[in-house]
């Protein structure tokens, strides 16, 4: 057979005292040796491996017996090699930060000028193959002659990189009074500096972004991009452009870097996890007996599909309608063959070019906002049409009047949701938001709670069995402005024809993302000016980055 599995490679997180969690997918061909090398983070105490993640899950390893006779499918692991921690120099970067070069010296007992050994947590061994040095070959330590003055110079680096600007000479020698005092209760010199590097990570000066009240100084300018982007403190080059005074001057040049940077990865991440809630993905497992199909590798395609696809629209400077429709879509096999579209093997994302009438691409009908918005057994047009108009237009729905009933789930079949939802559509003090609201829930009914493409609800027969022959999906609307449309496809050429609204949106959610805060009134003229500049470039999306960036609205706390 040629027949292509997925392998999964796990860890599980502290000795399965957290949730397992997955490090990669990997490619087996049938019958055809394949190397896979992987970088990942593995904690401490971290058990990790295989599972066949496209095949059924069988679990004969755990079944007295059924290991031997088991005759299906199935994936032969020959060896795996661990190798790591990776350094690139010795003492590793993060014991140089906190201790430079002093030098490492062996903790005898007597010698050390009475003073306390460091404390050194013993690292619990889990299995067979231990891979701690023996606490019994000895204790290494820093050592210091000048105790003081090393400390004075190691925090004059330490605190400005960890507060992310320039740390008054008070402030610094507090950090080294706390230091002789710990050494004065008889610390050694290790034990005490560790002491004041603790103090320095629990104060507001290092948790809290400490910004000007007006306009940013380039320190603060530095570490709001820094954390936009990258989700951390800003590297050497944002910093020493912050020293000299130039970075206004080559911010275009300091985005595109990081924009190009690994680290943007982050951003990537969690921008999305915040804005679509991609971080919700989990929230609920679909009914196994209505969508036998899903398992967790069909979830972790769809978050990676819509992290593919808001990278490449960065990448590529697409305008604001590929939020809502496109040519292409990023897939792998899985999520390929769970939307109908031919030609993708492989566990990788790629860019896959889509046919005329394929309604996947943009994020509105990506499986993982769609699995996002629906509650595991049934889809509702109300949080469907409520999530559209306010992450992707800008346009939240006012809450509920009090009192109003939900909508209960008829998984049996008997109504579809439109008839249900016909209740409040006729009530005078609903029908003014299900205007707005239902339309665009109504245009994606053509999608389950997974995000498969429907024309009839699933639903459970007398005896318990499944069905996906229930009532037709009826996908039409109206529009509050008369508007109609026959389906899904029709409703995203109507929303990706108001492209200044959908890119009034993303600036005010980047905006938002970028600043911490909400978009006030008096940001209103800042994002028109936005959103103004970006359209006279060309509408795209890396470009109204750079603008959100270049604007008083980011610059400004």
């Amino acid at each position: 057979a040629a027949r292509l599995s997925i392998v999964q490679l796990t860890g599980d997180g502290r000795g399965g005292q957290h949730p397992s969690y997955v490090l990669g997918y990997f490619d087996a061909p049938s019958l055809k040796p394949t190397e896979h090398e992987v970088n990942v983070w593995l904690n401490a105490n971290e058990i990790f491996g295989f599972n066949a993640a496209s095949l059924a899950p069988a679990a004969n390893y755990s079944r007295k017996g059924h290991a031997m006779s088991f005759t299906g499918p199935g994936v032969a692991v020959d060896w795996l090699e661990v190798e790591g921690p990776l350094h690139d120099v010795w003492p590793p970067k993060a014991h140089q930060i906190l201790f430079g070069a002093l030098p490492l010296v062996e903790w005898k007992v007597g010698e050390d000028r009475n003073e306390r050994a460091p404390l050194r947590k013993a690292v619990r061994q889990i299995g067979a193959g231990k891979n701690r040095p023996d606490p019994d070959k000895g204790l290494w330590t820093v050592r210091s002659e000048q105790p003081l003055v090393d400390a004075d110079r190691l925090l004059a680096a330490f605190l400005p990189r960890a507060f992310r600007r320039p740390v008054a000479e008070e402030m610094r020698k507090a950090y080294v009074a706390k230091v002789e005092e710990r050494l004065k209760t008889g610390d050694c010199f290790e034990s005490a500096m560790r002491w004041a590097y603790r103090a320095a990570l629990c104060s507001p000066d290092f948790l809290y972004h400490v910004e000007p009240d007006a306009k940013l100084d380039d320190h603060a300018l530095a570490c709001r991009l820094s954390y936009f982007l990258w989700n951390s403190l800003p590297d050497a080059r944002l910093t020493e452009l912050a020293v000299s005074g130039k970075l206004r001057a080559a911010l275009y040049d300091e985005v595109e870097r990081m924009l190009k940077d690994a680290k943007s990865q982050r951003f990537i991440e969690d921008f999305p996890g915040q804005w679509l809630k991609l971080r919700a993905i989990a929230a609920n497992d679909p009914d196994k007996k209505l969508y036998p199909e899903f398992n967790p590798y069909l979830q972790d395609s769809m978050v990676a599909e819509t992290r593919a696809y808001l990278r490449e629209t960065i990448e590529q400077n697409l305008d604001a309608s590929h939020l809502v429709r496109s040519d292409f879509a990023m897939l792998n096999e899985k999520l390929a063959v769970h939307y109908g579209i031919p030609g993708v093997t492989g566990s990788q994302i790629r860019r896959v070019a889509l046919p005329p009438d394929s309604p996947r691409g943009g994020f509105l009908t990506q499986a993982s906002v769609l699995k996002v918005t629906a509650n595991g057994t049934t889809t509702s047009p109300v949080p469907r049409g409520a999530f559209v108009m306010a992450r992707l237009l800008g346009q939240p729905p006012e809450p509920p009047p009090p009192g109003t009933p939900a909508v209960e789930p008829d998984v049996r079949g008997t109504t579809t949701i439109r008839e249900q939802l016909d209740k409040h559509r006729a009530d005078p003090s609903c029908a003014g938001c299900h205007a707005k609201m239902d339309p665009p829930g109504f245009a994606l009914e053509s999608f389950d709670v997974i995000g498969g493409f429907r024309a009839k609800y699933r639903a459970m027969k007398a005896d318990g069995g499944m069905t996906k022959d229930g009532p037709a999906v009826d996908a039409s609307g109206v529009l509050p402005d008369e508007r109609t449309f026959s389906g899904i496809l029709e409703f995203q050429t109507l929303l990706a024809a108001d492209k200044p609204q959908l890119l009034k949106n993303l600036a005010q959610q980047l905006a938002i993302y970028s600043t911490g805060r909400d978009i006030a009134f008096s940001d209103r003229d800042e994002i028109a000016g936005i959103i103004q500049r970006t359209q006279q470039q060309g509408g795209g999306i890396r470009t109204l980055i750079h603008e959100l960036t270049a604007s008083a609205l980011f610059q400004t706390r």
